[in-house]
Order: structure tokens, then sequence, then C-alpha cells
């Protein structure tokens, strides 16, 4: 996990997971939509699984 991909998990979510695949980038846009701070969660949730 980056320092870059770290930053823009906080500011821009869905544009952090963006190479984790279609589904990633939808549940994170999903979730910046009901409220930002769940998306920021999601976001730094996905970037920090190794798989």
């Amino acid at each position: 996990m980056s320092f870059f991909r770290v930053l823009l998990a906080i500011f821009f979510p869905p544009l952090s997971v963006i190479g984790r695949g279609c589904g990633s980038f939808l549940i994170v846009l999903l979730l910046t939509f009901c409220g930002w701070v769940p998306g920021v969660i999601a976001a730094l949730v996905i970037l920090n699984n190794p798989e």
C-alpha cells in the first residue's frame, strides 16, 4: 500500500481501488455515496488486502 494510494483513498476512495477490479470500485463508490467515511474505510480495507 503506497503513500499515494492512501492519500487517494482519503480524498477520493473509488479512484484508489480502480486497479482492484470493477466489483471493488462499485462497492466503494456506493459506500462513498452513502457517506464519505464508509467509503474511505472500505477503500483502505481493500487496499490493505494482499490478494
